[in-house]
């Protein structure tokens, strides 16, 4: 069975690491039947008065485990984690929900709001009414972000993956078929749209970042020459106003 695993507001900005590291080790505390499809970073809305160590985004662990039964020990072992690695100044939140559970639907609602709205933890509460989804500090407000995370992971059209198979130690130059061997889809972000033959070679820049889109993994990429190609590395600048 598939589980959405969120976290979100967990540091602080002198403690040394993000949200995202603090998802990732917990993975690697899964018991070993728990397989780890990936780590998704997805981006809420970023704007004056909202709450946040530095970019708004929440981390949802996206994790296959061989029956329901794993979901309460989800739920116990993530709030430990999280006390392990707890900072003072921090407001984290933590969500669990499996793919088939009910009221799903308006957590994807919710997820799509708040890129886009300022909420409250009560909306969050009730969008996971069915949901387990906590808070472990500071002002809780980290359980909007957790809540967002796993509805917008589960609806599959965002995000990008921070931890997947073994994107952290592929070369700087690879092909495309090499990728798509991996689940990853090349895709051109130039006009014309074109398809990338699997000899084609790209350039990773030491970072590459699948995106979720349409539930499958896509890597955007810009041409650099007849046979070469190289990813987005251009990040939204946001206005303060």
């Amino acid at each position: 069975m598939r589980f959405y695993i969120a976290f979100d507001d967990t540091d602080t900005l002198d403690c040394g690491r993000g949200t995202g590291k603090l998802a990732r080790w917990f993975t690697e505390e899964l018991p070993r039947e728990c397989i780890t499809w990936g780590v998704v970073r997805q981006q809420l809305l970023h704007a004056p008065g909202i709450p946040m160590t530095s970019h708004n985004s929440s981390l949802c662990c996206v994790v296959d485990a061989p029956d329901a039964s794993y979901r309460q020990l989800f739920i116990e072992q993530g709030p430990k984690h999280i006390a392990r690695h707890f900072f003072e100044g921090s407001d984290p939140g933590f969500c669990v929900a499996g793919e088939t559970d009910p009221g799903m639907d308006e957590l994807i609602a919710f997820g799509i709001k708040c890129t886009h709205t300022k909420v409250t933890q009560a909306e969050a509460m009730e969008a996971a009414r069915h949901i387990h989804l906590s808070g472990h500090g500071g002002s809780n407000d980290g359980i909007i972000g957790a809540a967002a995370a796993v509805g917008l992971t589960h609806f599959g059209e965002s995000g990008r993956l921070v931890e997947y198979r073994d994107i952290r130690t592929l070369p700087t130059l690879i092909t495309a078929e090499e990728l798509r061997r991996r689940g990853i889809s090349p895709v051109s972000v130039n006009r014309h749209a074109e398809f990338i033959p699997g000899n084609h070679t790209i350039d990773t820049q030491d970072s590459l970042r699948p995106h979720l889109n349409g539930k499958r993994l896509i890597v955007p990429l810009l041409a650099t020459g007849n046979t070469s190609w190289k990813t987005i590395d251009e990040r939204k600048a946001y206005s303060e106003e």
